[in-house]
């Protein structure tokens, strides 16, 4: 795609690459202008709504409906398309939203955590949302400018959406995004912070990339637009002392999945035993990776 790759060899190397161009000059503070998303391998960057079905625009309206339909049974009901869009991301309905997390941390465990992919070169995906906000359509930037902010929140999307009351037929409270990339001239990105619908949302500093075009993928909406973005290859061989780093700082399962299934993850990943070979990094002894990092 042209991206940027880079490939930190140590834990050092790591947090430098994931945190350079974090100093802002004009707050005088530290923060950064990029999301981040954990991917335990190499692959693409695809809605799981994508990853559904070859027509994806075709089988949203349908899970959305069906979706609205059933789900005030066990949670209260959403005005907001916007709101049941993101409560279906969270609980696992393909959607066309992308999980991505204000933390490199978040998205270091994310890269490291699956056990079935140890053996494979995880990846930290950075986008810089607020350069991606500068190439949005005139009126999105317009309500950001409004805000002070360059992400949207679910009420913000609703002064685009005709149907906020939630009566209107999936396709008609959509239609300005189709709109509006007519007037852009293309697909256009933009990044949507989720209601705090549980601590989940919370713990992970989680928002969500939407592309205007449900069947457009970020990978191929990138390959034109390869300075937004890096991608940090977190090696198979680093992975182990990664994994310990976070567990260290308490960026785990139990955290970030703060329920007793999460607890559980933790707990059997925790105590596992590991292979020899992974006890110490590079060959070297904890008491050498101290000093060799003072």
């Amino acid at each position: 795609m042209g991206v940027q790759i880079l490939t930190p060899s140590t834990w050092p190397q790591l947090l430098e690459t994931l945190q350079s161009g974090s100093w802002n000059p004009q707050l005088g503070r530290f923060r950064s202008p990029f999301v981040f998303r954990g991917q335990a391998h190499a692959a693409p960057l695809s809605t799981s709504l994508q990853r559904l079905s070859s027509d994806p625009r075709s089988i949203e309206r349908h899970l959305i409906r069906a979706f609205r339909k059933y789900a005030p049974a066990t949670t209260e009901a959403r005005r907001s398309l916007w709101a049941w869009l993101t409560l279906g991301q969270h609980h696992g309905l393909p959607t066309r939203l992308l999980d991505w997390s204000y933390s490199p941390l978040v998205a270091l465990h994310f890269a490291t955590a699956s056990e079935a992919h140890a053996d494979h070169d995880g990846v930290v995906w950075m986008i810089d949302v607020a350069a991606t906000t500068q190439g949005l359509p005139e009126q999105l930037r317009r309500v950001l400018a409004q805000e002070g902010g360059a992400v949207f929140t679910t009420e913000m999307l609703d002064v685009f959406s005709a149907g906020t009351s939630g009566d209107l037929p999936f396709d008609a409270e959509m239609s300005w995004l189709d709109r509006v990339e007519h007037e852009q001239g293309g697909p256009y990105l933009l990044f949507l912070e989720p209601p705090s619908l549980d601590q989940r949302i919370v713990q992970q500093s989680a928002l969500f990339s939407m592309l205007s075009n449900p069947e457009v993928t970020l990978d191929d909406w990138l390959s034109s637009r390869a300075d937004l973005a890096r991608c940090v290859v977190v090696p198979r061989d680093l992975k182990a002392e990664v994994r310990d780093r976070l567990d260290g700082a308490n960026i785990t399962e139990r955290t970030l999945f703060p329920d007793l299934g999460g607890l559980s993850q933790w707990l059997s990943r925790y105590y596992r035993d590991r292979p020899p070979q992974l006890d110490a990094p590079q060959g070297r002894t904890l008491d050498e990776d101290r000093n060799r990092h003072r």
